[in-house]
C-alpha cells in the first residue's frame, strides 16, 4: 500500500498543479441559475457552450463555473420543464452573471424540455444515477391524490419496494438499511408513513432528488447500496404563495414568501392524515395516522455568502384497541453556510442534527418501551472548478452517534414491570474525501476519487467477554447455534475506545462518447457501512434496532462494478439506458434460527457474519416528448447470501450454502405513462410487476401429542406469489389559463385498479374445523379510490 501511495500521490499532485497552471490562462464564466418567478435556485440546470460543445451543470445550490479561452461564445441555459435562454457573452475577463429561467407553464415562445439534459448524460462519466426534478415528479401519475417521492423512484430500474405494507425500498439487491436517505443533507432513518403507503417527503416542499445506485461519489459514505439525496425548496423570495391539497385520507398545506424581498425567504408546510377519525366514528377500535412538518429559512448575506436553516419533524401513530400504541418518526435540523471564495471555488459548511425515535406503549402488560438513534454531523465541502476540463470536490465529514437500544418503564400503578435501561452505545465516524472529474479527450471523460473513513466505537459500556471471542456457539449434539454464555465483562469508561476501524474507499468512473447520441460507461466503487440494522424482516419496522460496529459486529464492505450503454434517439425524443452490475458484500449479518432481536442487550449472541452478492441487468427506455410521455424499466437480477460454518464441524446457516436474500426479486417490471389530452385533462398510469419475495415455507410437519409442529427446509427457497398492481389517475384543471390568484385542480385516482390482493405474508395453520393444514394469505391493500382537490394562490 505504501508503494502504491508513493507512486500515485506525486502523479496526482503533478496533475493537480498542471491543471491549475492551465486554468490560469483562461477566463471564467460563473453565476447562479434560478426560477424567475420565485428566485428558487435550480439544481442540475445545464450551461451549454455551442462553440466548444462544453456542458456544465449547476450544483446543489444553483451555482456553475466554466473556464474558457478568451473569445465570444454562445451560451444556452436550460432546465427540465423550463424555457431556454440563449445569450452571446464575450470573455476577455472573468464574468459573473446570474440567469433566470421561466417555467414552461408560463407563456413562452420557445420551450426546450429535455434535449440538452439527455445529451449531458451521454458526456458525463456519472452512471447508475437517476435524477428527478419536482416538475418531472408532478407529471407522474398520482395515487391517493398526492405525488409521492418514494413511489416515483420505485418506477426506476434496480429499485423495488420492500413488500406490501412495508416501509423502505431495496436497490440492486441491497437491504433497506443499506440506503443512505438524505433530506437537506440530514439522515432520514425511516422514509415512510402508514406502512409504506405515503413517504415522509412532502412533494410541495421538495426541489430536487437524485438516486445513486452505483458509481457513488466519494463525498457520500456510510451505506452500501444507494444514496437518495433530496433537497427542499428555499422558499419564494419574490412574493407570498400558498399551496395545498384536501383529500379523503390526508391533507397538506405549504406557505412560502419573502422575509426580505429578493434576499431572504421562508417555507413552512405540514401534512396530516385523518382516516382514523372516520374509523373511530364507524366503531373501529384500531387506527393509524401520521403528521409531519417541513420548514426552511434562507437568507442571502451578500453575493458570496448565503445562510440556510432547514428542518423536518414527523410522527406515525398506530393504536390497537387502546392497549397497544406504537409511535415513531424522524426529526432533523440543518444549519448551512454557502461561501464563494472565488469564481472557481465554492464551499458549503453544515451543522446537522438527526433523531429517529421509536417507542411502544403496551398497556395490557403495563410496559412502555422507548428506543432511538441520534447523530450530530459536521460537514465541510468544497468544489473547485479548476478548468472546463478538470473539477475537484473535497472535504470532510464527522458524525457522532448516540444509540438507545431500549428504555423500559412500567405504565400504570399495577404494572409488574421493573424499570430497565439497555446499555446505550456511542460511536464517532470521521471521514475525508477527494473527487475529481477530468475530460481527457474530446470523447473520453473520467471521474475518480478516494474516501478515507474511520469509525470509533466508544464507551461508557460494559462489554461481554466470551470463550475464543465467540458470542455464538455451535451445539454439535443438536446441530444448532446457541447463545454463548459470557465468561466475564470489561468496563469501558466514557469516551474510551472499545473498537476502531478504518477503510480506504476508492471510486472511479469512465465514459467514452461514441458520437453525440451514444456512449459506453463503466464504474467501480468501494463502500463501508459501520451501522447495522438488526432485523429478521425484509424491511425496516419501528421495532428494529440499529447497532454500531464493534469487535463482534464487523463493518460491512462492498465492491460494485457496472458497465452500461446509453443512447438518445431523434434528438433525445427517446432515450435508452442499459447497465449490468455485480456487487459483493462482506460481513453481512444474518440471524440464527430462533433469534430474539427485540430488547436484546447482547445482540451479538444471535447473529453471524456472512457475505452477499448481487448481479443483474437493468434497462430503462424513455419517451421524453409529446402528449404521451413516460418510461419502461425492467430489471433481471439475483441476490444471495452465504453464512458458512466457522469450523469444519459447523453447519453454518442453510448448511453453508448460498441462499436467496429476503429481498431478492428476480424480475422487476414497471411501466409509467402520462397523457395530456388537453389543457384541462391529463391522465396517468403505473403498472408494477415483481417476482414474489423469497421466503421459507414448511416442508412437512410432525405430531407432538395433540400439537402439530411444522418442519422447515432450506432458508428462503420458496416464493410468495408474484406482486403486481395497476394505479391510474386523472387530473382536471378547470381554468388552466389562469396563472395568477387562486388556481385549483381535481385529482381522481384508483390504487390497485383490478383489486389484486398481493400477499404481505403467508402463514400456515391447522384448520380448527377440519384439522387440515392450510396456508393463509395476509393482504393489506385492495382497490382504493380517492379524490383530492389541490390548490395554490
Amino acid at each position: 500500500m505504501n508503494t502504491f501511495k508513493q507512486r500515485c500521490l506525486p502523479a496526482f499532485f503533478l496533475l493537480f498543479f498542471t491543471a491549475v497552471a492551465f486554468s490560469q490562462e483562461k477566463f471564467t464564466l460563473s453565476g447562479t441559475i434560478s426560477d424567475n418567478s420565485s428566485n428558487e435556485t435550480l439544481i442540475g440546470a445545464n450551461v451549454y457552450i455551442k462553440e466548444t460543445e462544453t456542458v456544465a451543470a449547476t450544483n446543489q445550490y444553483g451555482f456553475f463555473s466554466i473556464s474558457l479561452p478568451a473569445g465570444t461564445y454562445t451560451v444556452e441555459i436550460s432546465y427540465v420543464s423550463f424555457g431556454t435562454i440563449t445569450e452571446t457573452i464575450t470573455l476577455n475577463q472573468n464574468v459573473r452573471k446570474n440567469f433566470q429561467l421561466s417555467s414552461s407553464s408560463e407563456e413562452l415562445q420557445e420551450v426546450v424540455i429535455t434535449a440538452n439534459q439527455q445529451k449531458a448524460n451521454i458526456r458525463t462519466p456519472e452512471m447508475s444515477v437517476n435524477k428527478l426534478s419536482v416538475q418531472e415528479i408532478k407529471k407522474m401519475p398520482v395515487v391517493m391524490g398526492e405525488v409521492d417521492v418514494l413511489k416515483s423512484i420505485l418506477t426506476l430500474p434496480g429499485v423495488t419496494n420492500a413488500g406490501e405494507g412495508a416501509s423502505g425500498f431495496n436497490v440492486r439487491g441491497g437491504a433497506a438499511d443499506q440506503n443512505l436517505i438524505l433530506l437537506d443533507e440530514a439522515t432520514i432513518f425511516n422514509s415512510s408513513h402508514l406502512f409504506g403507503f405515503f413517504s415522509v417527503f412532502n412533494a410541495d416542499a421538495i426541489k430536487d432528488l437524485k438516486l445513486y445506485k452505483g458509481g457513488i461519489p466519494a463525498r457520500y459514505g456510510g451505506r452500501l447500496s444507494s444514496v437518495l439525496d433530496i433537497y427542499q425548496k428555499e422558499g419564494n423570495s419574490n412574493e407570498f404563495h400558498m399551496t395545498g391539497g384536501i383529500g379523503a385520507i390526508s391533507s397538506r398545506i405549504l406557505a412560502e414568501g419573502p422575509i426580505v424581498k429578493e434576499r431572504g425567504s421562508f417555507l413552512i408546510g405540514g401534512r396530516a392524515s385523518y382516516a382514523h377519525l372516520f374509523m373511530k366514528l364507524a366503531g373501529e377500535e384500531n387506527s393509524a395516522y401520521f403528521y409531519d412538518l417541513n420548514t426552511k429559512l434562507s437568507y442571502k448575506l451578500n453575493d458570496n455568502n448565503n445562510l440556510y436553516l432547514s428542518g423536518y419533524f414527523g410522527r406515525d401513530l398506530l393504536e390497537i384497541s387502546d392497549s397497544f400504541n406504537n409511535i415513531y418518526g424522524n426529526a432533523v435540523v440543518n444549519l448551512r453556510w454557502n461561501h464563494l471564495f472565488s469564481e472557481k471555488l465554492f464551499a458549503n459548511m453544515s451543522l446537522i442534527y438527526s433523531d429517529y425515535y421509536y417507542g411502544l406503549e403496551l398497556d395490557f402488560v403495563g410496559l412502555n418501551w422507548d428506543s432511538g438513534i441520534k447523530n450530530y454531523n459536521f460537514k465541510y465541502d468544497l468544489k473547485h472548478y479548476l478548468s472546463d476540463k478538470f473539477k475537484l470536490n473535497y472535504g470532510l465529514n464527522t458524525i457522532y452517534y448516540d444509540f438507545n437500544p431500549g428504555t423500559i418503564e412500567p405504565s400504570g400503578e399495577d404494572s409488574d414491570i421493573n424499570p430497565d435501561q439497555l446499555d446505550k452505545k456511542y460511536a464517532f465516524e470521521p471521514a475525508i474525501y477527494i473527487d475529481a472529474e477530468q475530460q481527457l479527450t474530446e470523447n473520453l471523460t473520467v471521474s475518480y476519487g478516494l474516501r478515507y473513513s474511520m469509525f470509533y466505537r466508544l464507551g461508557a459500556q460494559d462489554m461481554n467477554i466470551y470463550v475464543n471471542d465467540q458470542a455464538v456457539v455451535f451445539n454439535d449434539d443438536l446441530k444448532i447455534y446457541e447463545k454463548a454464555t459470557p465468561i466475564d465483562t470489561k468496563h469501558y469508561g466514557s469516551g474510551d475506545v472499545i473498537a476502531d476501524f478504518n477503510n480506504l474507499e476508492p471510486r472511479v468512473g469512465i465514459a467514452y462518447k461514441l458520437n453525440d447520441e451514444q456512449s459506453v460507461k463503466a464504474s467501480y466503487n468501494r463502500m463501508a457501512q459501520y451501522l447495522h440494522l438488526i432485523t429478521n424482516t425484509s424491511s425496516p419496522t419501528p421495532l428494529d434496532v440499529w447497532a454500531p460496529s464493534d469487535d463482534y459486529l464487523k463493518p460491512q464492505t462492498l465492491d460494485q462494478y457496472a458497465v452500461g450503454y446509453f443512447r438518445n434517439f431523434k434528438d433525445a425524443a427517446y432515450s435508452l439506458e442499459t447497465e449490468v452490475y455485480y456487487k459483493k458484500i462482506k460481513n453481512r449479518l444474518d440471524y440464527i434460527d430462533g433469534a430474539n432481536l427485540i430488547a436484546n442487550d447482547a445482540i451479538e449472541q444471535v447473529v453471524l457474519p456472512g457475505k452477499a452478492r448481487s448481479y443483474g441487468l437493468e434497462v430503462l427506455f424513455r419517451k421524453n416528448t409529446g402528449k404521451l410521455t413516460g418510461w419502461i424499466s425492467y430489471t433481471l437480477s439475483r441476490t444471495e447470501q452465504q453464512t458458512p460454518g466457522r469450523t469444519p464441524n459447523e453447519l453454518g446457516i442453510n448448511n453453508g450454502d448460498w441462499y436467496f436474500a429476503g429481498y431478492d426479486k428476480t424480475h422487476n417490471l414497471s411501466v409509467t405513462g402520462s397523457y395530456e389530452l388537453n389543457p384541462k385533462w391529463s391522465f396517468g398510469a403505473i403498472f408494477a410487476l415483481q417476482s414474489g419475495q423469497a421466503v421459507t415455507y414448511p416442508n412437512g410437519y410432525y405430531q407432538y401429542g395433540d400439537v402439530v409442529v411444522p418442519s422447515f427446509g432450506a432458508r428462503n427457497m420458496d416464493r410468495n406469489p408474484a406482486y403486481h398492481h395497476l394505479d391510474v389517475s386523472a387530473t382536471y384543471t378547470p381554468k388552466p389559463e389562469k396563472k395568477k390568484g387562486w388556481q385549483g385542480e381535481w385529482v381522481f385516482s384508483i390504487y390497485n385498479l383490478y383489486n389484486r390482493m398481493n400477499a404481505a405474508s403467508i402463514t400456515f395453520r391447522q384448520n380448527e374445523d377440519t384439522g387440515a393444514n392450510e396456508a393463509v394469505r395476509l393482504s393489506i391493500f385492495g382497490v382504493i379510490p380517492s379524490v383530492t382537490y389541490n390548490f395554490k394562490f
